[in-house]
């Protein structure tokens, strides 16, 4: 059962993600992405990763799509299709996309991935909570506060740019 779910998961996934990225209307498509974290979350979920599933459901599924939601209504109209892309453009995006899958299958084919020789990792809660509110080594607590930085100034910037009115 497990094998089929994941199937079926992988499937929403890639259905998803290539209507989020062929969409002309932007809303949609911010849909069609929240549908592919739901999906990356029950992957998650056969893996027997609650934790992380549960962090993809609040942050990326909650928190992130509202805020490309509210940015999308914040700076454009709803109704309006986007332009449709030229054959040019669409060939050059096929030619990158088959590099970029040819340069990570290489390089993933090409890694040795040792053995870990450590013995095992201490995985309970109190342990994984003091690495994600730890500050010092193994801690994740000043990279989530970068990284919620650097995401506020670039929706910020985004909004500005969007609602610069031309002269």
């Amino acid at each position: 059962m497990e094998v089929v779910l994941f199937y079926i998961m992988a499937g929403l996934i890639l259905v998803f993600s290539v209507l989020t990225v062929t969409s002309r209307r932007i809303l949609r498509a911010a849909v069609y992405l929240l549908f592919v974290l739901i999906a990356a979350a029950g992957l998650f979920f056969i893996q027997q990763f609650a934790f992380l599933a549960a962090v993809q459901l609040t942050l990326y599924a909650g928190g992130i799509i509202v805020l490309i939601i509210f940015s999308v209504m914040l700076t454009s109209h709803v109704s309006e299709k986007l332009d449709a892309v030229s054959f040019k453009k669409a060939s050059f995006a096929l030619v990158a996309c088959i590099a970029g899958a040819v340069v990570c299958i290489s390089t993933i084919l090409s890694y040795p991935f040792p053995k870990p020789t450590n013995g095992e990792v201490d995985a309970s809660m109190k342990a994984i909570g003091t690495s994600l509110l730890g500050y010092k080594e193994n801690g994740f607590a000043l990279p989530f506060e970068v990284i919620s930085i650097l995401l506020l100034a670039a929706m910020l910037g985004a909004i500005i740019i969007a609602k610069r009115t031309e002269k």
